[in-house]
């Protein structure tokens, strides 16, 4: 036979190589079918079944389901059960260890609608502590004073400049409303600042203790926001309420910084101080004391590694969500998926962790309706 006479048998054969067999756990592709009843107004948490397998993100956000109903289920002994120094971290209701939940977002989440998902999670105590930026402190408080409008994201910058209109996306934030900020703002520090300097100077040098009235870190300014906003559409005010911490290690990078900026002039020669150090001691130690830690990141950066800087402290986190559309391929640490963390001791190895590459728009409400908002909370 010719050369030539082979050609189709060498490319049948290419083509056409028989499958080893298949396994008996493979699980088929499977979507959803609009012509049956059960698909019409389908619930949130039928939807997300629907979608485990489907396939790409749509698997990805169903896994992330699942390990937040995990975080959110888990249960271990009873405080009774427990020897007296073994008797840390949270507990439910009824006296059982349960997880400690930290949550993280970005500051343009605050600035979008998201703010209200976030806000119900705050509300009924769905979580233990907050990461946040601080535009996503400041953005919270901004909205209890005045609004955000939508926009376009091809709106040309120089002619909102000219406007006096800030744009985030498509989303518009006019500059009275920092202007209302600094108002609303500048007293409040004033009557933190009297009351550090009163402190220091009822204490002395035991002032300087970190337990002291002296002693004030940036998560007790934003608990002192969240009690001066006095707003129930405030995530801020709500986690004042139920004692959720809300740590911002960068709280000068945004508008505040410029407001506690501005204020040592003002209050010169003395001005507010916070103490940084105080506040990984207390994050870090949350985490130490955790029976079950679980992460639940929205977006990347600053936030992300925190929150995973402090599961470090105790051999890693036991589940994990990321949700971002950062890529590893630059080494960043916003891009870097859950292995990456388990390689630092961040996620424990055996843990549940997934990230979803997607807007945290799209999918965490309807991650949290199918999780969090599958039963109705109790009121608070």
């Amino acid at each position: 036979m010719s050369a030539s006479g082979k050609l189709p048998e060498l490319a049948s054969d290419a083509v056409l190589m028989k499958s080893a067999p298949v396994p008996d756990d493979f699980e088929e592709v499977k979507g959803i079918d609009y012509s049956k009843d059960s698909a019409f107004n389908m619930r949130a948490v039928d939807l997300i079944e629907s979608m485990r397998t489907m396939g790409f993100q749509a698997s990805s956000v169903s896994q992330a389901c699942e390990i937040i109903n995990s975080m959110r289920a888990w249960r271990g002994k009873h405080k009774e059960e427990l020897p007296e120094h073994e008797r840390t971290g949270e507990f439910d209701d009824e006296g059982y260890q349960k997880s400690t939940i930290f949550m993280g977002f970005t500051s343009n989440l605050i600035s979008s609608g998201l703010r209200d998902t976030l806000r119900f999670l705050v509300q009924h105590k769905m979580v233990s502590a907050i990461v946040a930026s601080a535009g996503g402190i400041e953005e919270d408080l901004i909205k209890c004073l005045a609004p955000t409008y939508m926009g376009e994201f091809s709106l040309p910058g120089k002619g909102l400049r000219d406007q006096g209109m800030n744009r985030i996306g498509n989303l518009l934030v006019p500059n009275d409303n920092y202007c209302k900020f600094e108002e609303w703002i500048v007293p409040v520090l004033d009557k933190c600042l009297e009351e550090q300097e009163d402190a220091m100077k009822e204490l002395g040098s035991e002032g300087m203790n970190a337990d002291s009235a002296a002693v004030w870190t940036p998560s007790k300014l934003i608990d002192r926001f969240g009690k001066e906003i006095n707003d129930e559409t405030s995530v801020l005010y709500w986690a004042h309420k139920n004692q959720i911490p809300i740590f911002c290690p960068a709280l000068t990078d945004g508008s505040i910084g410029d407001m506690l900026f501005f204020h040592t002039f003002k209050a010169s020669p003395q001005h507010l101080r916070l103490d940084i150090v105080a506040d990984i001691r207390k994050i870090n130690s949350m985490s130490m004391a955790a029976s079950h830690a679980g992460m639940i990141i929205l977006g990347g950066g600053l936030i992300k590694h925190h929150i995973c800087n402090a599961c470090l402290m105790r051999n890693g986190a036991d589940y994990a969500v990321y949700i971002n559309t950062g890529q590893e391929f630059d080494g960043s640490d916003a891009g870097a998926r859950p292995d990456e963390a388990v390689s630092w001791g961040k996620i424990k190895a055996e843990a549940k962790s997934v990230k979803v590459y997607a807007d945290v728009s799209v999918v965490f409400p309807l991650i949290v309706a199918a999780t969090f908002a599958a039963e109705k909370p109790k009121s608070n």
